[in-house]
């Protein structure tokens, strides 16, 4: 049961990285390449939708983790896993600190009410993203070490 609890995990995490990443390295510069005004539905749209599946992904995440490391404390690799989940919960705590505040202002904007400093707010919510994938990269490959 352990085993399945641990390869589920993975991949839960792992398809988390996936769309963050895809977010961060395919849909940004997609929406960053179009004109002003659609750029700003764009990203409203995803801010929205992202927005309401993501923190159930990244707590459940979590809570995976958490559950492994309980479940595994005799196990090797459980020092990586209790390591992973603290990286995610860093990524959970700058999630809620620094990138919700940005995405819950964007994901009403419009063309019409925009404010004029948007595209800064925008580039402030992609570097804490990168930084963000950058920390859920690592957790992930902490999980899958931790499988071996």
């Amino acid at each position: 049961m352990l085993d399945a609890l641990e390869v589920f995990t993975t991949v839960v995490v792992g398809v988390m990285v996936g769309v963050e990443f895809s977010v961060a390295f395919v849909m940004n510069p997609i929406f960053n390449g179009l004109p002003d005004d659609s750029t700003v539905l764009a990203r409203a749209h995803g801010g929205r939708m992202l927005g309401a599946v993501m923190p159930v992904w990244y707590l459940g995440s979590l809570a995976l983790v958490a559950v492994w490391a309980v479940a595994g404390r005799h196990e090797p690799g459980t020092g990586l896993v209790v390591a992973a989940g603290a990286l995610l919960l860093v990524s959970v705590i700058m999630s809620v600190a620094l990138l919700v505040p940005i995405n819950n202002r964007g994901k009403t904007w419009t063309p019409e009410n925009r404010p004029v400093d948007w595209k800064q707010q925008a580039n402030r919510w992609e570097r804490y993203h990168y930084v963000r994938v950058a920390v859920i990269i690592a957790a992930f490959a902490l999980l899958v070490t931790a499988l071996t």
